[in-house]
């Protein structure tokens, strides 16, 4: 009874054990999304098109890491398993160009390390990679250039790239199918900045998928671009590249996505070293954490440029810096005479150019080599003298041909720019800077006073060996103000108007400027006093000795809205209280124009 129990026990687990259902085992694809540009290229993953020369070869290599490129993510975006850890790939490659236009490609990537730990997802198994060396897929290429040159500001080139099934698919570093990618480059540049892009389609025979995302044909496109610095040796660059699956567009797992910076400087002997680092943008799968990179070749496209410059005479210098791009000659050290003939003479004035400082501008014989077959000039103002209209004096360049070559005098007047005040209206000379050139009337107010020393060539007035007052009325409106040059006196203390003619006469000619000038609808009377003595006595008596003379102008006239009046005492003082002459301008009566007629 118990044998039979043991038994029954035992084929059921065999049962059981044969009907369980297996986990899937994935197989492995070419994980790695770095692909290096082809031998030659200034950047590490996208193209500058340099297509020049023919059998030109380049070669060298770029070693990459990357850290975690192939993760399984749990629901939730946790890394369940790093099924490809770290990546180690070197990358030999070469590159031949051909008649200027074609290029050929070869890229051998080697596996020399990789570790991953294995998991599941979604009832698949994923082994980890294989850490023994592996051969990759061996890509090759081919582009041809369609618009554009090396650095131009626009370049365009049109080509494929093959890869052959050559990895090993347990290391992660092969598809075990072919993939062809169809694609256009395009490049150029303007001084020391250079960008680059690319567009390509990816034919990936494999229609099955990782983690649930498919590993089919792709969109490919990249674009990034760099500064040249240290006379065009060094190059930093910024490039973005990315890819995303045709059957599953835009979704993060199968939209690899990766930015890298990169350093490239070029060494003697047409060798080029760079080094770079990069990240990933996006959780695409083959998209590491972090990259690094370094790279060394031989590309010898700089000699090739400067060979292949344009000579049009073929003497064997180009034409950019061939004095005589036309006509074969030597080439010296005299960028004036470099790749001309000897013993030319293209000016036609009897030297030869190689003595000639000037050989395209006729000239005169000079002991000085650095002038010696140059035209003259003999004021030293840059224009010759077979054109200069004052060759003796140094002058500017004029639109007339009769004065070209002299002193700016822009009116015509006889009167340099230089000294004449109205330098764009012709006038008369005067020994008045002020005046000098300036178009004026000899006695503007008719007073018979000269307006250069009137000091009020407008107002008539009279003589007076005061400069300050000369020419000048007993009254005149200026700055706001009816301007008097003597004060209204006053009695010692008093608001009483002192008789007599000064004072008189000061305000009659107030009376008369009130008269004449209807414009004037307002005026207002201020006193002010100096610091001697109680400032509010001294405001009271200022403002008492501005009523009086309202009083005056209302009694001869003037009508009571015309005028107002305000004392200020010692409040706004013209000149200094220190001294009796500070003192005496500071007493006295102003008359402010308050506002005009309407």
């Amino acid at each position: 009874m118990n044998m039979k129990k043991l038994f029954g026990a035992a084929a059921l687990g065999a049962l059981l054990v044969t009907g369980a259902p297996q986990k899937a085992k994935a197989d492995g694809f070419a994980v790695n999304r770095f692909d290096p540009s082809e031998r030659g290229s200034d950047f590490f993953v996208l193209d500058s098109l340099d297509l020049r020369g023919h059998a030109r070869p380049a070669a060298g290599a770029v070693v990459e890491w990357g850290y975690r490129p192939l993760v399984l993510y749990a629901p939730g975006g946790a890394v369940r398993a790093s099924v490809v850890r770290n990546q180690v790939v070197v990358h030999p490659g070469a590159s031949m160009v051909f008649w200027d236009r074609l290029r050929l490609g070869l890229d051998v990537p080697v596996q020399v390390f990789a570790d991953g730990h294995g998991g599941s997802l979604n009832g698949v198994r994923y082994d980890g990679a294989a850490s023994d060396p592996a051969l990759g897929d061996l890509r090759l290429s081919a582009d041809v250039r369609v618009l554009g040159q090396y650095r131009e500001a626009a370049q365009v080139a049109i080509g494929a790239q093959l890869w052959a099934p050559t990895g090993a698919k347990t290391a992660y570093a092969g598809d075990g199918s072919a993939r062809f990618m169809p694609r256009v480059l395009f490049a150029g540049g303007a001084g020391s900045l250079q960008y680059a892009a690319k567009v390509g389609f990816t034919y990936r025979a494999r229609d099955d998928a990782f983690g649930g995302s498919s590993l089919g044909s792709e969109v490919v496109f990249g674009a990034g671009g760099g500064i040249r610095a240290a006379d065009d040796k060094l190059l930093f660059s910024v490039e973005l590249l990315g890819n995303t699956t045709v059957d599953d567009p835009f979704k993060t797992r199968s939209t690899p996505l990766e930015g890298t910076f990169g350093i490239h400087y070029l060494l003697p002997g047409d060798l080029r070293a760079g080094a770079g680092i990069g990240s990933g943008l996006a959780r695409g799968y083959g998209t590491p954490a972090v990259r690094g990179l370094l790279g060394f070749e031989y590309a010898p496209q700089l000699k090739l440029a400067a060979a292949r410059r344009p000579d049009r005479d073929k003497d064997g210098v180009p034409d950019d810096v061939d004095a005589c791009p036309e006509t074969a000659g030597e080439k010296t050290s005299d960028p004036h005479s470099n790749g001309c003939p000897r013993k030319t003479d293209r000016d036609k004035d009897g030297i030869t150019d190689d003595e000639d400082a000037c050989p395209n501008a006729p000239g005169e014989a000079s002991d000085d080599a650095r002038t010696n077959g140059c035209p003259v000039d003999s004021d030293g103002d840059g224009i010759i003298d077979s054109v200069d209209a004052c060759p003796r004096v140094a002058g500017v360049e004029q639109s007339n041909p009769k004065k070209t070559g002299c002193p700016p005098d822009s009116d015509d007047d006889g009167i340099l720019d230089e000294d004449d005040a109205c330098p764009d209206v012709p006038g008369l000379k005067s020994d008045n800077p002020k005046l000098n050139g300036c178009p004026m009337e000899t006695d503007r107010d008719k007073d018979g006073i000269l307006n250069d020393v009137d000091a009020c060539p407008d107002e008539p007035g009279k003589a007076d060996p005061d400069p300050k007052r000369n020419g000048c009325p007993k009254a005149f409106v200026r700055n706001g103000q009816i301007k008097i040059l003597d004060q209204v006196k006053f009695k010692t203390g008093s608001a009483a108007i002192e008789p007599g003619r000064d004072s008189e006469e000061v305000l009659e000619a107030v009376l008369k400027v009130l008269q004449e000038h209807r414009e004037i609808g307002q005026i207002r009377v201020e006193g002010h006093t100096d610091n001697k003595g109680n400032p509010k006595a001294n405001k009271k008596l200022s403002a008492e000795r501005a009523a009086a003379v309202v009083r005056w102008l209302f009694a001869h006239g003037v009508g009571a809205a015309r005028v107002t009046s305000a004392g200020f005492g010692s409040e706004k003082p013209l000149d200094t209280n220190a001294t009796d002459e500070g003192r005496k301008g500071n007493r006295r009566v102003e008359f402010h124009i308050v506002e005009a007629a309407p």
